[in-house]
């Protein structure tokens, strides 16, 4: 009982929000005061890098530090590499082969030539209510189970019909091998079967899904990929941590790059989970500013990246 109270929560929040503050006080500004800043935020996004699972026909990315491009005097030559010591600062340069790298957003245009572009999605996806989906027992028992329409009614059944325009994560627990699994993106891995697909897009009416593996399905034409794409229907990839956020009561913060035209988004997605919740950092507990200091200087390792590196 206590579990579902509160992942009943946030939304009560809102609601008393909404119910007790006059017109002249219903700001957005007094909504994050009293409510927001007590929530949990957990991040449901890998750190991307070069030696992450990346569909085969993709290859890995690059890290290398950023070289001066021009002539800059005494300050910097053609070629030379930005330095703490010699500039004052560092910058890296990403060689990323794909727009399809890591935790993602999928617009229809990655299929489609008809299809929207990640540049072409409106501000309106920004925040939605949040549905977890949890098929993790099945799929520890069967590597590649793909979520039915009978797990989806078996969610309603326990916490009401899924809201329109909410965004629907299905939890698998496969973001766990995303460092450790060789085989994270070969067959058999979780998925998201057509006609769930078709029910949560059509029926439920949903903004879109997300799922914990690079793939949409294990079908010899991804045919459920497809048909997102070609009904002009968007969907997130490698999504992390859907074990600790609550499966319904949540909102989602939704965050993509926006290349002009783009047919992938390198995304960040953040649930928004009520007070009480066990998992997650409240604003109070991480302000952002000022930053904690690193324990030791970044250095580069061998992949590029900048880490901590005791001297």
């Amino acid at each position: 009982m206590k579990r579902r109270v509160s992942m009943m929560l946030l939304g009560a929040f809102v609601f008393m929000a909404l119910g007790n503050l006059q017109a002249d006080e219903m700001d957005m500004w007094g909504m994050y005061e009293k409510y927001f800043k007590k929530c949990k935020y957990v991040d449901l996004t890998h750190a991307f890098h070069p030696t992450q699972p990346v569909w085969p026909g993709f290859g890995h990315a690059r890290f290398e530090a950023t070289k001066a491009g021009a002539d800059l005097g005494d300050y910097a030559s053609i070629g030379d590499v930005y330095t703490y010591k010699d500039h004052g600062f560092v910058a890296t340069s990403y060689w990323i082969p794909t727009d399809q790298y890591g935790t993602q957003l999928d617009p229809p245009s990655h299929w489609d030539e008809y299809g929207a572009t990640i540049s072409d999605l409106p501000a309106t996806y920004c925040i939605r209510p949040l549905v977890v989906i949890n098929i993790a027992d099945k799929v520890a028992e069967n590597p590649g189970y793909h979520l039915g329409v009978d797990d989806i009614k078996a969610w309603e059944k326990e916490y009401g019909k899924i809201p329109q325009g909410s965004v629907v994560m299905v939890r698998s627990d496969w973001y766990k091998g995303w460092l450790t699994n060789e085989k994270f993106n070969s067959k058999p891995f979780p998925g998201v079967g057509l006609e769930a697909i078709k029910f949560l897009q059509n029926e439920r009416k949903i903004l879109f899904h997300g799922h914990e593996a690079l793939d949409t399905d294990t079908t010899p034409n991804l045919e459920g990929e497809y048909w997102l794409m070609h009904n002009h229907f968007c969907q997130a990839e490698g999504v992390a941590n859907l074990d600790k956020v609550p499966e319904k009561g949540a909102l989602i913060a939704i965050g993509f790059a926006k290349p002009l035209g783009g047919t992938g988004g390198y995304a960040r997605y953040v649930a928004i989970c009520p007070p009480d919740w066990k998992y997650g950092v409240s604003i109070d507990e991480a302000p952002g500013a000022p930053l904690p200091k690193q324990p030791y200087p970044l250095m580069r390792d061998e992949n590029g990246v900048m880490k901590p590196t005791k001297p």
